[in-house]
């Protein structure tokens, strides 16, 4: 069956503000960038997700004002379909406000590719074929609207994954996700392989979940990341140990997520998140196995 309730894209959260200055500093003046860039990092090293929740709406309100602006301010929008996924996927538990909220990510997503690059602008009309052919003509100064583009989707379809249509769509965010580690694996510190493994491991083997296939990917993700990222090894003990009942390795993994000190510059909030989720799992380990 379909992972109902789990949160399997939360690592979304590191990204928070990352792609935000970038876009801010464009309409600014340089005191006020200076100003978004430091509460940016404030943001990416704060422990505090309570506080963070708070005042995350006042992002969503400014990337859309922004927008109404000067809409085709690609930075801009790929800052605004990254908030808009992150959002959704951490904070919001009402199934109806996180479709919307998808709904507006891709969307952004689609366009800054299209404003990218015309070519891409009928991206998601396109049949497969055709599709898998436009994203393997892209190259290496693509990639940061491909990995947007494709962690978008991915929070789409988490937030639709009642609708199987929306399930039918993960090969698209496969190829787009194959294609960034193809150019750039390292990009983001490797995350593209952890959206890989996720969406292998998105459905058992009886639905076509591929297992082994994620595990290769985690594996790559979490070696990628240099153990930075904590929230690699807790999607992987989520994802693939839970669903082939590998309790040795959940526990290695969630173990070491506890153990480890999550004051790294850049993931101190998604460290302390992920050491909340990996608590969670392990105490809940005996109903599960």
């Amino acid at each position: 069956m379909l992972i109902s309730g789990n949160r399997i894209f939360r690592h979304f959260f590191m990204l928070f503000c990352a792609v935000l200055p970038a876009g801010c500093s464009m309409l600014m003046s340089p005191a006020t960038a200076r100003l978004t860039d430091n509460l940016s990092q404030a943001i990416l090293n704060s422990n505090d997700p309570a506080t963070v929740e708070a005042g995350a709406p006042a992002y969503l309100l400014m990337t859309d004002s922004l927008l109404n602006g000067d809409s085709d301010n690609e930075s801009l929008l790929r800052a605004a379909a990254t908030l808009y996924a992150v959002y959704a996927d951490v904070f919001v538990r009402d199934k109806n406000r996180a479709r919307i909220m998808t709904d507006k990510s891709l969307k952004y997503a689609l366009h800054a590719l299209c404003v990218h690059s015309s070519a891409a602008c009928s991206l998601r009309e396109e049949n497969f074929q055709t599709f898998e052919q436009r994203i393997a003509g892209m190259n290496a100064e693509d990639v940061p609207f491909l990995y947007t583009l494709g962690s978008a989707w991915a929070g789409w379809i988490q937030a639709h994954r009642d609708d199987w249509n929306a399930v039918a769509e993960i090969s698209r965010v496969e190829t787009i996700m194959r294609q960034v580690t193809k150019l750039n694996e390292t990009y983001q510190d490797g995350s593209a392989y952890l959206y890989l493994g996720a969406l292998a491991t998105f459905l058992p083997p009886a639905l076509g979940g591929k297992p082994d296939e994620g595990r290769k990917y985690f594996d790559r993700a979490v070696g990628l990341s240099g153990n930075k990222n904590l929230m690699a090894k807790v999607v992987y003990a989520r994802q693939y140990a839970r669903l082939v009942f590998d309790r040795p390795l959940h526990d290695r993994l969630l173990q070491e997520v506890m153990k480890a000190d999550p004051d790294v510059p850049g993931y101190v909030l998604s460290n302390t998140l992920a050491q909340q989720q990996a608590k969670e799992l392990l105490d809940s380990e005996e109903e599960y196995f």
